[in-house]
C-alpha cells in the first residue's frame, strides 16, 4: 500500500525530473493538457494573422494581403514546429519545463500583437516593421536554447545533438535581434529573414541527421499536427460566423447570408475529413528520415487552411458591401487557398506512401474540374454564394472517392512501404 501511495505522489507533483529523452515507441502517447494550452495562444495569432490578411484582400492590397500572410504564417507555424517537435522528444512536464513553456507562451502573444505593423508597414511600403514579432520570436527562441542545453546536460547520449540544436538557434538569434534595433527596406529584411531561417533549419538537418537524431514520437507527432490542424479550422468557422453576424445585425438574415454560412460550414467539414484520412503517424514511425519533408510541408497545409478561413471572411465583406473587389476575385480568395490545401494533402501523401497511383490522379482531375466550374460560374455572373457553394464540393470528390474505393488502395500502398521498410531496417539496422 505504502509502495502504491509513493509511486501515486511520484505522478501526482512536478518536481525536477532528469530530461533523458522519452522513449519513441512508448505506448498510447497522447497530446498532454500543457500542450493543448500551449496551442491555445495559437488561436490567437491564427485570428489576428487572418483577420489582416482578410482586410487587406477585401481592400484590394493584394501585395500587403500576400507578402504579409506568407510572413506572418510562416512565424506562427515556425514557432510551433519548435515547440512541438522538442516537447516530443523531452516534455518532462515538471515545473521547469511548464515555466518555460509559459514563457514562450508570452512570447507567442506578443508576436500575435506585432502582426498588425507588419501588414501597415508593407502597405506604406518604406520598411519592415517586425520588431514586436521578431521579439516574441526572440522571446520563445531563448527558451527553447534554455530546454536544449538542459537536454543536453542531462542526456548524455544526444549531448552532441542538443548542442547542435542550441548552437544554429542561438546563431540566428544574433541576427532576430539586429532586426529589431535596425530598419533596413523590405527587401533587404526579406533577404536577412531569408539568411537566418535557413540558419535555423539547417540545424535541425544537421542534428537529426548526422548526429542521430532526438527520440521524438511518430504517433505523437502526427497527434500534434492534427490539432495544430483543427486551430487552423476552427480559425475559418470563428472568422466567418463573426462577419456574418455583422452582415446579419447591419441587414438581417438574408439567401446570400445563408448561402456562405453553409458553403463555409461545408468546406471547413470537408477540409477536416480529408486531412484525416492518411494516418501520417503510421508511415513516419517507419520512415523517420522522411519527417523534414512532412513536417516542414505541412507549414503549407496549415497556412493554406488559415487562408481559406480568411477567403471566406472576404465573402462575407463582399455581402456586407465592404469589400472593394468583386464577385470573381472574392471567389477566388477562397479558390486559391482550397487548390493549395488539396494540391498540398496530396502531394505529402505521395511523398509518405512513396507512389502517386492512377486513382489518386483521377481524384485530383475531378477536384480541378469541380473548382473550375466554382470559377466560370463567377465569371459568367452566378451569385457569389452560389459559387462557394459550388466550391464546397471539391473536397466532397476526394471524401466519395476514398470512402468507396481510395481507402483499399491506400492501404495496400501503405502496407507496403511499411513492409518494405521494416524489411530494410531488419536487414542493415535502425541508424536512429
Amino acid at each position: 500500500m505504502a509502495e502504491n501511495e509513493t509511486s501515486i505522489s511520484t505522478e501526482l507533483h512536478h518536481h525536477h525530473r532528469r530530461m533523458g529523452g522519452r522513449d519513441r515507441h512508448e505506448e498510447h502517447r497522447v497530446a498532454t493538457p500543457l500542450e493543448l494550452l500551449f496551442d491555445l495562444t495559437f488561436v490567437v495569432a491564427f485570428a489576428e494573422g487572418s483577420s489582416q490578411f482578410a482586410h487587406a484582400v477585401a481592400e484590394a492590397h493584394l501585395k500587403t494581403a500576400l507578402l504579409g500572410f506568407g510572413l506572418v504564417a510562416f512565424a506562427i507555424c515556425w514557432a510551433w514546429i519548435n515547440f512541438s517537435w522538442f516537447a516530443s522528444a523531452y516534455d518532462t512536464d515538471d515545473w521547469i519545463f511548464r515555466v518555460t513553456t509559459m514563457v514562450q507562451m508570452i512570447g507567442v502573444l506578443i508576436l500575435a500583437l506585432g502582426l498588425p505593423d507588419v501588414f501597415t508597414s508593407i502597405e506604406k511600403g518604406e520598411h519592415l516593421d517586425n520588431r514586436i514579432v521578431v521579439l516574441g520570436y526572440v522571446i520563445m527562441r531563448l527558451a527553447m536554447v534554455f530546454q536544449w542545453l538542459r537536454a543536453a546536460k542531462q542526456d548524455p547520449e544526444r549531448r552532441r545533438v542538443c548542442l547542435t540544436y542550441a548552437k544554429f538557434i542561438s546563431l540566428a538569434q544574433i541576427g532576430w535581434v539586429v532586426l529589431i534595433f535596425l530598419n533596413f527596406s523590405i527587401l533587404v529584411t526579406l533577404i536577412l529573414n531569408t539568411i537566418f531561417v535557413a540558419i535555423e533549419m539547417l540545424g535541425p538537418y544537421l542534428a537529426e541527421k548526422t548526429d542521430g537524431g532526438t527520440p521524438w514520437h511518430a504517433h505523437h507527432i502526427d497527434e500534434r499536427y492534427a490539432l495544430f490542424a483543427i486551430i487552423a479550422l476552427g480559425e475559418g468557422v470563428v472568422g466567418t460566423v463573426a462577419a456574418l453576424a455583422a452582415v446579419i445585425q447591419a441587414q438581417g438574415w438574408t439567401l446570400d447570408v445563408a448561402l456562405v454560412g453553409v458553403a463555409g460550414t461545408g468546406l471547413t467539414f470537408g477540409m477536416w475529413w480529408v486531412y484525416f484520412m492518411l494516418p501520417a503517424g503510421d508511415a513516419l514511425h517507419v520512415r523517420r528520415d522522411k519527417s523534414f519533408v512532412w513536417g516542414y510541408g505541412m507549414m503549407i497545409t496549415i497556412a493554406s487552411i488559415v487562408a481559406t478561413g480568411a477567403g471566406l471572411h472576404v465573402a462575407a465583406y463582399f455581402i456586407e458591401h465592404k469589400s472593394h473587389i468583386g464577385p470573381l476575385a472574392t471567389v477566388l480568395s477562397v479558390v486559391i487557398p482550397v487548390l493549395v490545401f488539396i494540391g498540398s494533402t496530396y502531394a505529402l501523401y505521395a511523398y509518405l506512401v512513396g507512389a502517386f497511383d492512377r486513382f489518386s490522379i483521377l481524384l485530383v482531375s475531378a477536384t480541378v474540374a469541380v473548382v473550375a466550374i466554382a470559377i466560370a460560374a463567377a465569371y459568367i455572373g452566378l451569385s457569389m454564394p452560389l459559387c462557394l457553394i459550388i466550391l464546397m464540393l471539391a473536397p466532397v470528390v476526394t471524401i466519395i472517392g476514398h470512402e468507396t474505393r481510395g481507402h483499399k488502395h491506400q492501404a495496400a500502398m501503405l502496407g507496403r512501404q511499411i513492409y518494405f521498410d521494416t524489411s530494410h531496417l531488419e536487414k542493415h539496422g535502425d541508424s536512429n
